[in-house]
């Protein structure tokens, strides 16, 4: 029997608990050995919690021969910076989205781990949920004809407190709504709608005391002449209202929504109409968070990968796709102009340009 992959996890905030968790249930595959924060309390806990080491220096951690994997769960800003250090000592590493903030430096993320042999995943949870893999397989098989439109919609709240921990919201460490928290939904529509061919994007600071946008809108025009619309906020008081992606092809018409797209709010496609109320009734069961229910098997993929000696479905290149739209929106805010894919590739070492 091959021994368990002995993971590390950097950062213990608000997304940790899920790596931990998704771990001890692939017990048989993994084993969770260290938990990092700067803050002692929170690395303290949360081992406690997941029967791990505690500790506050990453890079005594990363030393460790104990160590074969390392989850990146630091603020968005270091993603890349520990990715990139993770590589270097010959670990493998699965980090949060988005992997990095600027093109260059999730080129250099996947170069290193490259160079080093290790596994590389981004994690892209929603794109395991079932409803979104019965979409992509739908939109594969030909029976929406051609897609003609999809939408991209994030309608969520924050409260101003969720602001004020120095780095959320930020240029140098997060972005704003797009960056943060509707990329997830921006890669889903990618995904299924296929490459971007140009964007023409609004962002606004209207409710909070911020550096970047807590609302967004775009269009896209799809390389295959398809159209699409964004929005994206942290503004929809008093709680999260909507995250969903729609598509509409020439014989169907889709919509993925619930907590985190693991609903089928409509399913009209030709032939199958009939299955429609079947089909709703066997996905209605939210999870109680936007973070879903993948975690799991975003790290049971990445430890096949490991094994089979192949990319996770959710690797570098995969990252990068959604990292790139969001930078192209944000560079439309900035020149007030529509933006092409083309001209941020491979991309200006531009950070996070500051919004209206």
């Amino acid at each position: 029997m091959t021994s368990p992959i002995r993971f590390a996890i950097i950062g213990c905030g608000r997304i940790a608990p899920r790596h931990a968790q998704s771990l001890l249930d692939l017990r048989d595959q993994a084993r969770l050995v260290a938990v990092v924060d700067i803050i002692e309390s929170r690395a303290t806990h949360l081992a406690k919690q997941f029967g791990a080491e505690p500790a506050t220096d990453y890079r005594q951690i990363l030393e460790r021969e104990d160590i074969d994997a390392v989850c990146v769960c630091a603020p968005s800003g270091l993603h890349a910076q520990i990715g990139i250090e993770t590589a270097q000592h010959g670990k493998h590493v699965i980090v949060e989205k988005p992997m990095a903030l600027t093109l260059p430096d999730a080129d250099a993320l996947i170069d290193a781990c490259a160079r080093a042999g290790v596994t590389l995943t981004v994690v892209l949870q929603n794109r395991y949920n079932p409803p979104m893999q019965d979409l992509k397989r739908l939109v594969e098989s030909g029976r929406m004809g051609r897609l003609l439109l999809g939408n991209a919609t994030v309608r969520w709240y924050r409260p101003q407190s969720y602001y004020e921990d120095e780095w959320h919201g930020t240029r140098a460490m997060d972005g704003g709504a797009l960056m943060n928290q509707s990329i997830h939904h921006i890669d889903a529509l990618q995904w299924i709608m296929g490459d971007v061919q140009s964007v023409f994007a609004y962002g606004a600071t209207l409710a909070h005391r911020m550096e970047c946008e807590d609302v967004g809108v775009a269009t896209w025009r799809f390389a295959s002449g398809a159209l699409g619309v964004i929005e994206g906020s942290t503004l929809t008081w008093p709680e999260n209202l909507e995250g969903s992606v729609a598509i509409f092809g020439e014989r169907g018409s889709v919509k993925v929504g619930g907590t985190a797209l693991n609903r089928k709010v409509f399913w009209k496609v030709d032939g199958q109409l009939e299955q429609e109320r079947q089909l709703l009734s066997a996905e209605e069961v939210d999870p109680p968070s936007v973070y879903g229910a993948s975690h799991r098997a975003v790290l049971a993929d990445t430890l096949a990968a490991m094994r089979e000696g192949r990319p996770s479905q959710t690797d570098g290149l995969e990252g990068r796709r959604s990292l790139a739209l969001v930078l192209a929106m944000y560079e439309s805010m900035t020149r007030g102009a529509e933006v092409s894919l083309a001209e941020i590739e491979p991309g200006a070492a531009r950070q996070i340009a500051a919004t209206p």
